[in-house]
């Protein structure tokens, strides 16, 4: 779990990890753009009990994810995992994590968004048991949040809304 004293630090663990998005000319700038969860964000999770924080031996965070309670979903708002941690498992364990914590609090999914193209996006997610929504199905709140983002900046097309059934 996330404390406190953590919320500071993973906007700059976000930071990090977007730097792998300069390997796709379409979607280099999200390296250079603000994280999308900021620190007050990652405080209200904490406090809900919603972050899980990954750390080094110096007890410095490698990775998180942060989630927040939507109806009876458990919606995940981001994870991300430093360049050095990455292909570690530390974001497998974490979404374990928070799958764990949404089965024992009777959520009846686990949801999130993430880019429909990218290597490491959806199908990470797929090996883990998340299925792409269809933006024909009637999800409106994933497929609301799909539109939000890609009015917000992001390439048309180029999100997807996916969710784990507990």
């Amino acid at each position: 779990m996330g404390r406190p004293t953590d919320a500071s630090l993973l906007p700059a663990v976000e930071r990090a990890a977007a730097e792998i998005f300069r390997q796709l000319p379409q979607l280099a700038f999200l390296a250079d753009d603000e994280p999308a969860v900021p620190e007050t964000e990652h405080l209200a999770c904490i406090k809900a009990g919603t972050c899980w924080v990954a750390a080094d031996n110096d007890d410095q965070p490698v990775g998180f994810l942060s989630a927040e309670s939507q109806g009876r979903d458990l919606h995940i708002l981001e994870v991300s995992v430093k360049p050095a941690a990455q292909g570690q498992g530390v974001g497998r364990a974490l979404i374990a994590a928070a799958c764990h914590f949404a089965s024992e609090h009777t959520y009846q999914h686990v949801t999130l968004t993430t880019f429909l193209n990218v290597p490491w996006n959806r199908p990470f997610y797929e090996k883990l048991g998340f299925r792409l929504v269809e933006r024909s199905e009637p999800e409106c709140r994933l497929q609301s949040l799909v539109h939000e983002e890609e009015a917000s900046g992001l390439p048309v097309g180029s999100r997807c809304a996916m969710q784990l059934v507990l």
